[in-house]
């Protein structure tokens, strides 16, 4: 019987098993390390937006005895926050082309497409701003009653992981001047998309909970 001769090539071939295509160590699962951390940090924030999120639906009817909304319509903007949430559903978009082109090497339109999303990031906060302020106005502020705490920190929480996300996609950008933002990039800006989508997602749902269904 022969003994088995590991040759170089065996090494190499090891050591390619050992990483993902950008160098990344591999967990047993076929992910690299970073995206199982990523994706253990989305599943836990899931768990705290839905905490937060059922928080509203107990307090969405107990309101101050002087004040009645039977509708969203009553309280919200509406068709003002519908195009807000328009240009961030958008902004998941920009986001996925500027992976493609950060794939395809392709470093111009890469940096163009992550400013662009953090531009409709910025926008969308912008908008949020506003309506806070509208609702300050009106007499509606965080300590007002039950209904308007769980409102503002259910939305107020949102916007801080949409402010995360900005700087997440202008540290990509501009962090990147001197190494370059070539397909070596391609697993750090996926992940950046991975929490973009995410939080574009919950938006989702809490746009549905506090707009569009009754109040009463």
């Amino acid at each position: 019987m022969s003994d088995a001769v590991l040759t170089p090539d065996d090494v190499a071939g090891h050591d390619v098993a050992a990483h993902d295509d950008h160098g990344h160590h591999e967990t047993n699962t076929g992910i690299s390390n970073n995206k199982l951390a990523m994706w253990l940090f989305l599943s836990s924030d899931c768990l705290l937006f839905g905490a937060l999120i059922s928080t509203f639906l107990l307090y969405r009817t107990n309101i101050s005895d002087n004040t009645v909304w039977e509708e969203p319509a009553d309280v919200f903007d509406i068709p003002f926050t519908s195009l807000s949430s328009f240009i961030l559903l958008m902004s998941s978009l920009t986001m996925v082309l500027a992976l493609s082109a950060v794939n395809r090497d392709d470093q111009r339109n890469g940096r163009i497409w992550l400013l662009t999303t953090a531009f409709l990031g910025m926008v969308f906060i912008g908008g949020q701003v506003y309506e806070f302020t509208v609702f300050r106005e009106e007499g509606l502020g965080f300590g007002t009653n039950t209904w308007t705490s769980a409102f503002f920190t259910l939305t107020g929480f949102h916007g801080v992981h949409v402010s995360v996300g900005i700087l997440l996609l202008l540290g990509t950008v501009f962090g990147t001047r001197k190494s370059g933002l070539g397909k070596e990039k391609g697993e750090t800006v996926e992940l950046v998309g991975l929490y973009w989508h995410f939080v574009d997602i919950v938006w989702v749902i809490i746009f549905t909970v506090i707009y569009l269904i009754p109040i009463g």
